[in-house]
């Protein structure tokens, strides 16, 4: 489970560009996650289901994701990187085909859930992948790049789903349709790349017997591991929000059902969150820290004036500022698991660090859709704003005690 043979000189080269092959396809396959959340009011409108199924459609994907997480995020560290995310991308198409094949509630779920699985499973394999390319193509960086590439692309892909859901849903024929046969070529060009680059983990004979998740941290750090957890948890309870529920606090607070809207308010969201990132990154880890929570508290405040008031652009205001600090919080939880992380086990230490931040963006959604069976739109969102603010600032407070 060490990683292969020392390439040099053109090999160098290769590494190199195999890790934004990497990087692309990792962008491309979180952006078919978030695909359908422009079209979430045209399943509602054709299936006649209420609100909070919306947000049950969501938590499915979200349970996916962690038992993928569970269960095979960290088998790439003795099966190979390349298989795993083979794996990946065919469950990826398993669950493009049932969204394009199948027309009912329950489809929807179970296509929502393995889409989860397969995401999973490939967010901490191409993390670690990106790392150990990063590491063989350029051995003089310190691994603060591959860091900073592979938390950037999982969100900026994340924010282009939205973006290319909601121009594909807009104006062009068959909205539940198109999407998705376009994201069945895009999964078949990411299944070529990761045929194409090399491998990074030597597999070892025998293999080890397997066993679900365990995250690998010596004791001396358990207490940081955590820490970080905490904090990706918090923030990304703020893109639940925005993924899950943006549509309905569009429709029914300001009466606006275009879901180009819907797509470009949680692209602009998510996205602030990929740039912050790229922008900020030479900012000392400990005012990256102190500007993302500074960054999500305002932001949060401007989404529930801008509900409370039936203001779009304040409304839109608000999750870009608020993604921007979740970028900068979510960095610096994987740069934190990466660092530390042991070679041989990197993928079980970044898989738990995800698995803390979908646990994040899964259980306070369902709170949320089930609230809403009772609770005025307007007032669950003041409500939640100010929760994921006080949750936000306490766990970024705990990461500050071991962040210098």
């Amino acid at each position: 489970m060490t990683t292969a043979a020392r390439p040099s000189g053109a090999d160098h080269l290769r590494h190199r560009r195999s890790f934004w092959l990497i990087a692309a396809a990792f962008a491309a396959t979180m952006a078919f996650t978030t695909l359908p959340t422009p079209m979430y009011g045209l399943y509602k409108a054709r299936d006649h289901f209420p609100t909070v199924l919306i947000t049950v459609i969501f938590a499915a994907y979200g349970f996916g994701v962690m038992a993928g997480l569970f269960f095979a995020g960290h088998v790439s560290d003795y099966l190979g990187r390349r298989r795993v995310l083979l794996g990946a991308v065919a469950t990826e198409v398993v669950s493009c085909l049932i969204f394009i094949l199948r027309k009912d509630v329950g489809s929807l779920l179970v296509a929502r859930f393995i889409c989860g699985v397969g995401i999973g499973a490939l967010t901490s394999t191409a993390t670690a992948h990106l790392t150990e390319l990063r590491g063989v193509g350029a051995p003089d960086e310190d691994g603060r790049r591959a860091s900073l590439v592979a938390s950037a692309v999982n969100t900026g892909g994340l924010a282009l789903g939205p973006l290319i859901g909601g121009i594909l849903t807009e104006w062009l024929p068959d909205p539940l349709t198109l999407p998705f046969l376009v994201f069945l070529v895009v999964l078949a060009l990411v299944a070529v790349t990761a045929l194409i680059v090399p491998e990074t983990v030597a597999r070892p004979d025998p293999a080890p017997s397997y066993h679900p998740q365990r995250v690998s941290v010596s004791a001396e750090v358990r207490g940081e591991f955590i820490a970080a957890g905490l904090a990706a948890a918090g923030s990304f309870a703020v893109l639940g929000f925005f993924t899950s529920l943006t549509g309905s606090v569009l429709g029914d607070v300001m009466h606006q059902r275009s879901r180009l809207a819907t797509g470009l308010i949680v692209c602009g969201a998510i996205g602030a969150s990929s740039v912050s990132q790229v922008a900020l990154t030479r900012l000392l880890p400990r005012r990256k820290l102190q500007t993302g929570v500074g960054l999500i508290a305002a932001g949060l405040a401007l989404v529930a004036i801008g509900t409370m008031v039936a203001s779009l652009a304040v409304f839109a205001v608000g999750g870009i500022v608020a993604g921007a600090g979740i970028g900068l919080i979510f960095a610096s939880s994987i740069a934190a698991a990466n660092r530390m992380a042991h070679p041989t086990r990197r993928g079980e230490t970044v898989a738990g660090m995800f698995l803390a931040a979908y646990a994040g963006i899964t259980v306070p959604v369902i709170a949320c859709g089930v609230l809403l069976t009772w609770v005025p739109t307007v007032t669950l969102v003041v409500w939640f704003s100010v929760l994921i603010i006080v949750i936000a600032t306490a766990s970024t407070w705990r990461m500050l005690r071991y962040t210098r």
